[in-house]
C-alpha cells in the first residue's frame, strides 16, 4: 500500500467527508421512479465462457465477481471511490469522485443489496447494489451482477440502472447535468465494459492487469486500483455534495 497523501483528493479532506456520509439517507423514493423523468438502463456484456455447470474454480465467473466486489471495474478517469474495505459489503458507505475534466465531484452512496442466489433455476448470480445518498448528484440505484448460466457455460457482467439528475442542484450545476451528464453517464457503463473484457481475460491467463499498489488513506482504500494522481488534478475544482 502507499499513503494517499492529501493532494490525491486535492483540498477536500476526503476521509472526513465520508465519515459524515453514516448521517446522510437515501435521496429518493422507489415510488417516484417511472418514465420518461428517469432514466431505466440495461447493459450486458458476455465474459469469457466456462464449461457447462457450477462456476469453476479461478474461472471467468470467479473473477468477475472479485473485480466486481472490490469495484475495480470503474474507468478511475470517471469515477473513483473511497471506503472502508473491513466493513461488510452490504450496509458499506462509498464516497464517489466524479470526474468531469477539470471538475470532480464528491457524492455518496451506500450498498443496500448483495445479491448470491441462483435465478430461475440455472442462472448463479452474484453482485451488489448501491443507491445515492443526499447531496449526490444523482438520484437512484445501481446493481452490478456476475451471472453464469450454468446449462450452457456463459458467463455475463451485467449492470442494471435507473436514475435521473437530483432536483436539487443549483442551476450552473444542472445545466451542465443536461448537458453532459447523461453522455457521460453512458460513456462510465461502456468502459466498465471495456475494462471487464480487458480484465478477466487476463487473469484467466495468470496475469495481473491490476498489479501495483493501492492508494489508502488510514483504514480507506481508494478504488479502482489503478487510480493515480496526475498533476493537472491539483488544480481541478472539487465540488462536495452537489446535489
Amino acid at each position: 500500500m502507499i499513503a494517499l497523501v492529501d493532494w490525491v483528493f486535492g483540498r477536500v479532506d476526503a476521509t472526513r467527508v465520508w465519515r459524515e456520509l453514516a448521517d446522510a439517507q437515501v435521496n429518493y423514493s422507489f415510488d417516484e421512479v417511472r418514465r420518461p423523468q428517469w432514466n431505466i438502463d440495461h447493459y450486458r456484456i458476455e465474459l469469457p465462457p466456462e464449461r457447462p455447470g457450477p462456476p469453476e474454480p479461478r474461472g471467468s465467473w470467479e473473477h468477475a465477481c472479485r473485480l466486481v466486489h472490490d469495484y475495480e471495474f470503474s474507468p478511475p478517469e470517471i469515477v473513483r471511490a473511497l471506503y472502508d474495505p473491513s466493513v461488510p459489503l452490504l450496509g458499506r458507505d462509498m464516497l464517489l469522485e466524479a470526474r468531469f475534466h477539470g471538475i470532480h465531484f464528491y457524492c455518496g452512496v451506500r450498498v443496500t443489496e448483495v445479491v448470491n442466489e441462483l435465478r430461475d433455476g440455472t442462472d448463479r448470480v452474484w453482485g451488489w447494489a448501491y443507491e445515492t445518498l443526499e447531496g449526490h448528484l444523482e438520484r437512484g440505484k445501481v446493481t452490478y451482477e456476475v451471472v453464469k448460466r450454468q446449462h450452457t457455460g456463459e458467463v455475463l457482467f451485467v449492470v442494471s440502472c435507473y436514475s435521473q439528475g437530483a432536483p436539487t442542484l443549483g442551476p450552473v450545476t444542472s445545466l451542465g447535468w443536461r448537458l453532459f451528464g447523461r453522455r457521460t453517464q453512458l460513456r462510465f457503463y461502456r468502459r466498465c465494459a471495456e475494462r471487464m473484457r480487458q480484465f478477466v481475460p487476463a487473469l484467466l491467463r495468470d496475469e495481473h492487469p491490476l498489479d501495483g499498489p493501492a492508494c489508502t488513506a488510514g483504514r480507506l482504500v481508494c478504488a479502482p486500483s489503478d487510480a493515480r494522481m496526475h498533476r493537472a488534478d491539483t488544480l481541478a475544482v472539487h465540488r462536495v455534495g452537489p446535489g
